[in-house]
């Protein structure tokens, strides 16, 4: 199943959409865009958690 991530969930109006094979990787792929995007430089374990919450399962 793939990891979903959309930006909006997080409380960002912006249609930034993750999706990964594993929750690893869409926690990396978040980071980078948070980081490109919204110039967030570090992503605190508060935004993890948020990210964690959020995140759903897409079949394929």
């Amino acid at each position: 199943m793939t990891k979903v991530v959309c930006c909006r969930d997080l409380g960002f109006d912006c249609d930034g959409v993750v999706r990964a094979e594993t929750e690893e990787e869409a926690l990396k792929q978040v980071a980078a865009h948070a980081k490109a995007v919204h110039n967030l430089e570090t992503v605190s374990e508060e935004v993890i958690a948020k990210v964690r919450q959020v995140m759903r399962d897409e079949d394929e």
